[in-house]
C-alpha cells in the first residue's frame, strides 16, 4: 500500500474531492471557496507585504521605474507561464527520473487526470512561490532596485490570483455569459479534453498565437494522450514511479 493509498489518506482525498469539486460549484460558491483557500490567502498576504516593501523602499526612486516594473512583470508573466507549461509541465522528462516523478505528478499530471479538482489545480506553494519570485524580483531589481523588485513581485503574486481564479472558472460546469471568459474557457477545455499540445495559456494566449500553438477544436485531431500526457501503460512499465504513487494505471 502506497503512502497515498492508506485509509486515512483516501478519506482526506474523498473529503477534498467533495469540497473542491469545481464541476459542482457555481460562481457564488467558487468565490467563497477561492478567497478562503489557503494558497490564495498566502498570495494576498504576501502581495500586501510586497506592496508595503515597495513603498518603504521607494525613497529617491523615480515613479516611472515602478511603473516599468509593474508593466514588465505583466509582460513576462504569460511568457514564463507558457514556457513552463509547454516545455516543463508537458515535457516527458520529469516522470522519467525517480527524484522528479513526484513533482511532475503533483504539479500537472494529477490536474489532467482530475481537471475539476480545485485543490489539485493549485500548485503547491513550495513550487509556485520560488517560481513567481524568480520571474519577477530580478528584473524588477534591475529596473529600479528593491522598490521596483517588490513592485514586480506584488504584480506577479496578484496576477497569479487572477490567473487561478479564471482557471477555476474555466473548470466550472457552465458557459460564462462574458464573451472573453467564454472564449478562454473554450480554449482551455480544448487543451484538457481535445489536444494537450496547444492552448498553453490561461487568460493570455498571445504566446500561443505567436508560436503557433493556438488552435480551435476543429483544427486538430483528438490526442490519445490528452489525459495521461504521454504517461501510458507502456511508459508506466518503464518508469513506474508516478503509477506507484497513483496506485492505479494512467487514465486514457
Amino acid at each position: 500500500m502506497t503512502k497515498e493509498n492508506t485509509p486515512a489518506a483516501l478519506e482526506r482525498i474523498r473529503d477534498a474531492a467533495l469540497r473542491y469539486d469545481l464541476g459542482r460549484m457555481d460562481m457564488k460558491r467558487l468565490t467563497t471557496v477561492y478567497f478562503t483557500y489557503p494558497a490564495v490567502i498566502v498570495y494576498l498576504v504576501l502581495s500586501a507585504a510586497a506592496i508595503w516593501g515597495a513603498v518603504a523602499t521607494s525613497a529617491g526612486v523615480q515613479p516611472w521605474r515602478l511603473l516599468a516594473a509593474f508593466a514588465v512583470a505583466q509582460l513576462l508573466y504569460p511568457i514564463v507561464w507558457y514556457g513552463l507549461h509547454r516545455w516543463i509541465l508537458h515535457g516527458r522528462w520529469l516522470y522519467r527520473m525517480k527524484w522528479s516523478a513526484t513533482l511532475w505528478k503533483r504539479i500537472h499530471y494529477d490536474h489532467h487526470q482530475q481537471p475539476n479538482r480545485m485543490d489539485v489545480l493549485f500548485g503547491s506553494l513550495t513550487n509556485t512561490l520560488p517560481t513567481i519570485s524568480l520571474a519577477t524580483v530580478p528584473v524588477g531589481y534591475l529596473i529600479g532596485g528593491w522598490s521596483a523588485a517588490f513592485t514586480a513581485l506584488a504584480t506577479g503574486l496578484l496576477m497569479t490570483c487572477v490567473y487561478e481564479f479564471c482557471h477555476c472558472i474555466q473548470h466550472l460546469n457552465y458557459i460564462p455569459k462574458n464573451k472573453w471568459l467564454a472564449r478562454i474557457k473554450m480554449l482551455h477545455m480544448a487543451h484538457h479534453f481535445h489536444n494537450e499540445n496547444g492552448n498553453y495559456g490561461i487568460i493570455t494566449y498571445w504566446p500561443d498565437a505567436l508560436l503557433g500553438t493556438l488552435y480551435g477544436a476543429k483544427e486538430r485531431p483528438r490526442s490519445p494522450t490528452v489525459f495521461n500526457l504521454g504517461y501510458d501503460g507502456e511508459e508506466a512499465e518503464r518508469y513506474p514511479w508516478v503509477a506507484e504513487l497513483s496506485g492505479d494505471t494512467p487514465r486514457r
